[in-house]
């Protein structure tokens, strides 16, 4: 158990405007056509409702639920605003305070058969147009109240692959996932224009003033609904100041020939901001 080591200083007023939100989707993993394919390309993102079936929303929960109340669990990060006390919290407490599980797909297989589910591999080899590998399982959990934003980035700045490779996310509700309790934000078509500089500010983020702002949209999702993105996609979650909770499963995929960089040091100098003369 860990407690987040970023502080929670609140993001900068309007950086979470939003000038539309998308609240439809595709029906299902089944239902998508080639053309809803380019539009991924197109846009860096699909939205596919129905993803996983209440059957599968309640396994997930009861699994992550499980891990958490764990008390020899290594994987779980708690929110800073719970404190140092977070050890010793009492399991109904610890259920709202936890932040991040990663990885999680070792500890439950209920968990792993969500990461590998037919349908949603079926659809990533289209996207990618080669059979995927799964890279990173992890909870991303936003604890009402209490619950940070994760600002604006892009995912590609974590991994270890070339920039220009073709790994999707795929981010999927257990809750109701709204503006005001941490829903997904995205940027569409940010992730044509390759690389941005990331900074240590409130977390590895892309600067506040690179933000655009202006063309961000909300992406709502009820239960069992999946948002699939481009690792490039300029995206971000703001902070919750509600009374609901939302936690979420996101898994990201490679293709299944990419291996990752032998050389650790490529990801700072394509995404790092040291030594290139540039400031936030």
């Amino acid at each position: 158990m860990s407690l987040d080591h970023y502080g929670a200083e609140a993001p900068p007023a309007g950086l979470y405007q939003y000038r539309d939100q998308i609240t439809t989707g595709i029906d299902g993993f089944g239902a998508v056509t080639d053309a809803d394919i380019e539009a991924f390309h197109a846009l860096g993102f699909m939205v596919i409702h129905k993803a996983i079936d209440g059957a599968g929303i309640e396994s997930a929960r009861g699994s992550l639920r499980d891990l958490i109340l764990r008390r020899d669990a290594d994987n779980i990060m708690f929110e800073s605003a719970v404190g140092p006390g977070f050890a010793d919290l009492p399991d109904e407490e610890r259920l709202d305070s936890v932040r991040k599980m990663m990885p999680i797909i070792p500890f439950d297989r209920r968990l792993k058969a969500a990461a590998e589910k037919p349908e949603l591999l079926a659809l990533i080899e289209r996207i990618m147009g080669e059979a995927p590998a799964l890279s990173q399982d992890m909870a991303l959990l936003k604890p009402p109240r209490i619950g940070r934003e994760k600002p604006w980035h892009q995912d590609m700045a974590y991994f270890d692959f070339p920039a220009d490779a073709t790994v999707v996310g795929a981010w999927i509700a257990l809750d109701e996932a709204l503006p005001e309790n941490g829903c997904m934000m995205v940027i569409p078509g940010s992730h044509h224009s390759g690389p941005t500089l990331h900074w240590t500010r409130r977390d590895w983020q892309i600067c506040d003033t690179d933000v655009q702002v202006g063309r961000s949209l909300a992406i709502p999702l009820p239960p069992g609904g999946c948002l699939l993105f481009h690792c490039l996609l300029h995206h971000g979650t703001p902070p919750s100041r509600s009374n609901r909770r939302r936690w979420a499963l996101q898994f990201h995929y490679r293709p299944h020939s990419l291996k990752p960089l032998p050389n650790s040091n490529y990801r700072m100098s394509v995404f790092g901001a040291d030594g290139k003369d540039a400031s936030c």
